[in-house]
């Protein structure tokens, strides 16, 4: 069987396609997979890493005014309807799969003009522009959270299969994380960051809470923050300039590559509100404080993060509304209330979907069997 999959621009995009495509070389050790992108996109250096065959078409975002820069993205989606179309007719796919990001345009909007049968996966709690235009043409939409189901507008199409995740994150060794991580299970542990491209706001705050629990005598809880590896600069001169030296439970880097361990261990993560970081998040069972970035695309950062709050899985603060005092006062409510921090992390477990990856697959193999 020959799968086409395609989705791009932001790791939201193109981590769960990736994940996908595992899952069906897992399955269907003979499947032959090619990931269609943008020449520039993420997925440009990530699919080939990844060892899967990858082509580019040329596309890009839609404006949603009327000005040059909306004429020039417009010509460039004629050329990637081409693009498509001439790829498509290549490869001859049994299937295609889309994850979003405007490059899966083209590609399944085609494949369904070929007659070509197609699944999307879609992310967030409020889908983007280009899955809900595509709903309408696919044959079974996949997604992640029930809150978005009222958004397509033929149910029947919808199933909820969660949000594939690496399996890294589900085969941790938890005594062996807190001793690679330099963490002690005895003392309560805090893990922040603010996405892959860090958030101005939360370090602003974060700044406040690690001066705060650095001059404090008694040894209370252990911090590892990450600020994003463009604003890291910025953070450690600012402690130099203020004279702090960092103890040894607090740590301040600029990019972490130990994810899937801290989550395990950690007793509150503190971070925004991307699909993947939910996902894993919601896979491991571990409380969080949510900060969903204000002016997201369709702010679905906020959505996510009100689902979470909605079924009790989580605390939110709206960037708006974080400040220093906010956010240290629920940090201490959560760790002075271990019924209510084991609540949430509960909550937390059951809105995660562990299996996605083969239920999306399980998915995928329907649509072929009609065939």
């Amino acid at each position: 069987m020959k799968y086409l999959i395609t989705g791009g621009g932001t790791g939201g995009h193109i981590y769960p396609a990736l994940a996908i495509a595992n899952e069906i070389k897992r399955i269907h050790s003979d499947a032959d997979i090619l990931y269609i992108g943008t020449k520039n996109g993420l997925e440009s250096k990530l699919v080939p890493k990844a060892g899967y065959k990858f082509k580019t078409i040329r596309v890009k975002g839609m404006t949603r005014k009327i000005n040059k820069s909306f004429f020039i993205s417009l010509r460039e989606l004629l050329y990637g309807l081409g693009d498509a179309k001439r790829i498509l007719k290549e490869y001859k796919p049994d299937i295609v799969i889309g994850t979003g990001g405007y490059v899966s345009g083209p590609v399944v909007f085609i494949a369904k003009l070929l007659k070509i049968p197609a699944l999307i996966h879609e992310q967030n709690a409020f889908p983007g522009i280009t899955n809900k235009i595509l709903s309408r043409y696919v044959d079974r939409v996949a997604i992640t959270y029930d809150d978005a189901l009222k958004y397509f507008k033929y149910p029947d199409k919808v199933v909820n299969t969660g949000n594939p995740i690496r399996h890294e994150f589900l085969e941790i060794n938890k005594p062996l994380a807190y001793k690679k991580l330099d963490i002690d299970p005895n003392k309560p542990f805090i893990f922040s960051f603010g996405g892959s491209g860090g958030q101005k706001k939360l370090n602003e705050c974060f700044y406040e809470i690690i001066k705060y629990y650095n001059r404090e005598n008694e040894f209370k809880l252990q911090l590892i923050h990450v600020t994003g590896t463009r604003l890291y600069d910025d953070f450690t001169n600012k402690l130099k300039k203020d004279g702090i030296i960092l103890k040894p439970y607090i740590r301040v880097l600029p990019y972490f590559y130990d994810m899937p361990e801290a989550l395990n261990i950690a007793d509150i993560v503190i971070t925004s509100a991307g699909a993947i970081t939910l996902s894993e998040i919601s896979a491991v069972g571990v409380a969080s404080i949510l900060i969903p970035k204000a002016y997201t695309a369709e702010n679905h950062q906020e959505y996510n993060a009100r689902t979470f709050e909605t079924n009790e899985a989580s605390v939110m603060i709206l960037e708006k509304d974080l400040d220093y005092t906010k956010l240290k006062y629920t940090i201490e409510e959560l760790i002075g209330d271990k019924g209510k921090l084991k609540k949430i992390a509960v909550n937390s477990k059951k809105m995660g979907k562990d299996n996605a990856s083969s239920l999306i697959v399980s998915e995928i193999d329907k649509l072929l069997k009609k065939e």
